[in-house]
């Protein structure tokens, strides 16, 4: 997470904190800065995090979080940069595209999803490391039909 998203939650907690504190003498005074600080930290960590994985196997799934995708329903992989990120978000979005996007993180991929069943047609995430999701993700997935040409990145 930005450090910018930090110091209002530690804030509100040092200040719940205080309050608990006035109201208290001895243990209980110190108790709450104990408890709440690290509380508040450690829900900013996980409030944060995203696991982005690939698995391997005879069924490899694309994982974003708690949502995946089986490998052989992955068409096109597309690293969008920090200047495309904007039009990509806003006015090219479909509306049925399933998106993961931290504001805080700059790079996004696009996953083509080739399931004729799946009412979604592509996955947008944000990554820190966009390109090495993206050449892993082309190297497992089968391969593109010849008349269908691999999307150039767009980056800045």
């Amino acid at each position: 997470m930005a450090w910018w998203c930090w110091p209002l939650p530690l804030i509100g907690a040092a200040l719940l904190a205080a309050e608990v504190h006035m109201g208290y003498p001895g243990v209980r005074a110190w108790l709450p800065y104990v408890i709440l600080l690290p509380l508040a930290a450690l829900l900013l960590l996980g409030f944060g995090r995203l696991k982005i994985r690939i698995t391997g196997g005879d069924r490899p799934e694309l994982w974003v979080g708690e949502a995946h995708l089986p490998v052989r329903h992955i068409g096109a992989v597309e690293v969008i940069g920090t200047g495309a990120r904007r039009r990509t978000l806003g006015p090219e979005l479909d509306p049925a595209a399933f998106v993961v996007n931290r504001g805080w993180i700059p790079t996004l991929v696009r996953v083509e999803v080739t399931d004729q069943d799946d009412p979604t047609p592509y996955w947008l995430f944000s990554t820190r490391h966009p390109e090495r999701v993206a050449a892993l993700l082309r190297d497992i997935r089968p391969p593109l039909h010849p008349d269908t040409p691999e999307t150039p990145s767009t980056g800045n």
